[in-house]
């Protein structure tokens, strides 16, 4: 059937590839975050191994929420780690880093997120596509929240 929702077919196509990159983005850092959880050492383990639990599982919704966006708008959502590792911008951790770097890796991948939200904007509010800009802005808090929570239990006083 044809889709038919106020947003054409171009449009619709744009914002889902962006999305695809959100997504991307967001199951790279959920694997990386889990992988985190189950390795992490150190006398922040009880601290870290908790929050990196809670982290990953709102990854993991995330990621369904976005996929379920991108099928809306009449595009098959990626769906393998090809696809998924092509498009995504964040690396994966070499090894088991120390507790610290895995929290300034975690940061690093929450901004990416954020950044690579942002640039779906425009072509969201181009479509006058409001369902996809407020799942955008609630990946936005979050990621900029995680960011913010991560980044003061290593940064010294000050900002």
């Amino acid at each position: 059937m044809q889709i038919d929702i106020g947003i054409d077919e171009a449009q619709r196509e744009e914002i889902a590839e962006g999305l695809s990159r959100v997504m991307a983005d967001t199951y790279s850092l959920y694997l990386k975050t889990h992988n985190f959880h189950w390795n992490v050492t150190g006398p922040m383990f009880n601290t870290l191994h908790l929050m990196f639990e809670e982290e990953y599982n709102e990854l993991w919704t995330a990621v369904d929420l976005i996929a379920e966006r991108i099928r809306a708008l009449g595009v098959y959502a990626p769906g393998s780690y090809t696809q998924l590792g092509e498009l995504s911008s964040i690396p994966e951790a070499d090894g088991v880093p120390a507790a610290e770097d895995m929290v300034k890796e975690l940061v690093s991948g929450h901004e990416q997120v954020a950044r690579t939200a942002r640039g779906v904007f425009g072509p969201a509010e181009a479509a006058n596509d409001q369902v996809t800009a407020d799942l955008l802005t609630q990946r936005l808090e979050v990621h900029e929240k995680t960011a913010w929570m991560l980044r003061s239990m290593i940064q010294d006083q000050g900002a």
